[in-house]
């Protein structure tokens, strides 16, 4: 995202939300058994001493087990080290004319749909998320479906279409989604008035694989989950207490050594702080792409993997590189890494994460003034958390920075974790607008070791 105070494509979103929603802010996706993030529960510890449970709940889909449920139309389930589903005999063939090109292509397709998922907090919004590899030739398409708390259904809303490279068709949420009671904002189902006590109980998901007809090829599914969530408003939180002093070895990497680099992808490097970031974790893991990967990029710029990255989590009807669910699924393209996307409920559950060695996204907004040493305000920036100091202040890389060796810093804990996990906020023009209540990308292994297993699990991921 921008550095600028300036309102982002998604925060005009949000913002459109928030004036009809009194409970709703930010999005945010995770996967994982139904848990209560925030509480004293397998979901981790309460936010603070005192502070009311955080209201989310998690459910993925990911082994063999979970492929052969469902509803199954021309897929079938991989067994094997990481289990996943693909085409077995197509249903047929369509044709799909891409918005963003305006090709029409044939395609020959199959569908998975979920179990019902019944929610353990009746959510005001969802957000799916998947993992997937799609060789050139395969795309996917994620819907979801629900029940509202009066009984009455949603109608079948596309959360993304989706392929790995941009060869095929390019990858797009889709705009104008509701039914008057919900609506669809780029990767977020959002309950339109949770003012007036409506919420979504349950939901099913449904996968379309797609292929070139006369082909052997298929896309591979390993994980596809949602989160939902419930958040009460709030413009401050309860402050915790500084309980880690640790630092992760995280490449540095500056979104604004790109400005004005492919333009054509969100303006440029000033708008790239998602995929700058997510690229950092990408490679702290041991993900590496390769020369002919990068042959693209023009010898001149240095980091071409930051080119690479914003190319690649563009969605094309945002207009932008800050879709959640599709950087996740870009860190999923690398050999054995898992990603999702999720609301932490403190800091403290941040500090488990790091001591087990997993770093984490975070996305915020903030005035100048309230984050001390930054030197510039935000609709809307993620950063990479990489530790904490002996004091408890957060240790960043920080990719609106104006060198990769300046990325790295450090801001006081008090103002980190209120602008990141406030869901109400004030902007430059004293208008109150939304805020993310905590958003956080998180990537790493699909094996975890023993101890980044529980802490996962303490925050409500599996």
């Amino acid at each position: 995202m921008s550095r600028a105070e300036q309102p982002s494509r998604r925060t005009l979103l949000a913002a459109a939300v928030a004036a009809a929603v009194t409970g709703s802010a930010g999005t945010a996706v995770a996967a994982g058994t139904a848990t209560t993030a925030g509480t004293a529960t397998a979901a981790g510890p309460a936010t603070a001493a005192g502070a009311p449970a955080r209201p989310i709940d998690n459910r993925a889909w990911t082994t063999y087990t979970d492929w052969r449920s469902g509803g199954s139309k021309g897929t079938r389930a991989v067994a094997g080290a990481r289990p996943g589903l693909a085409i077995a005999a197509p249903l047929g063939t369509l044709d799909y004319t891409d918005p963003h090109t305006g090709e029409t292509s044939r395609w020959e397709y199959a569908t998975w749909t979920s179990p019902v998922h019944r929610l353990a907090v009746p959510a005001t919004e969802v957000i799916p998320s998947w993992n997937a590899r799609t060789p050139e030739g395969t795309w996917i398409q994620i819907e979801l479906k629900g029940t509202y708390s009066d009984g009455t259904d949603t109608p079948w809303y596309v959360m993304g279409r989706w392929a790995a490279g941009d060869q095929d068709i390019r990858r797009t949420s889709v705009d104008d989604q509701g039914d008057g009671k919900s609506s669809v904002w780029t990767d977020t189902f959002a309950v339109d008035d949770p003012a007036s006590g409506l919420r979504l109980e349950s939901y099913r998901l449904r996968l379309t694989l797609y292929r070139r007809p006369g082909t052997r090829l298929t896309p591979t599914v390993w994980r596809l989950g949602a989160m939902g969530s419930d958040i009460p408003d709030r413009f401050t939180v309860p402050a915790t207490t500084a309980g880690l002093a640790q630092e992760l070895a995280v490449p540095r990497y500056s979104q604004e050594t790109h400005v004005g680099q492919y333009p054509e992808y969100d303006n440029g490097g000033e708008a790239w702080c998602s995929p700058t970031s997510s690229q950092m974790i990408i490679e702290y893991w041991g993900g590496r792409l390769t020369d002919e990967q990068l042959s693209w990029v023009d010898p001149a710029y240095a980091d071409p993997q930051v080119c690479h990255a914003a190319r690649h989590t563009y969605d094309y009807q945002y207009a932008g590189c800050g879709n959640w669910p599709f950087n996740a699924a870009y860190a999923a393209t690398f050999k054995d890494l898992q990603g999702v996307v999720t609301r932490l409920g403190s800091l403290t559950e941040l500090e488990q994460l790091i001591a087990a060695g997993i770093p984490a996204i975070t996305s915020q907004s903030f005035l100048k003034e309230e984050l001390t040493g930054a030197g510039y305000g935000t609709s809307g920036h993620l950063m990479t958390v990489i530790g904490f100091t002996a004091e408890g202040d957060v240790i960043a890389n920080d990719p609106a920075s104006p060198s990769n060796e300046a990325v790295r810093r450090v801001y006081r804990r008090r103002e980190w974790e209120n602008i990141w996990l406030r869901t109400k906020r004030y902007n430059a023009s004293g208008k109150v607008v939304s805020g993310t209540g905590g958003v956080c990308y998180l990537y790493f292994p699909a094996r975890p070791t023993p101890r980044q297993r529980a802490a996962l699990a303490a925050v409500g991921v599996r």
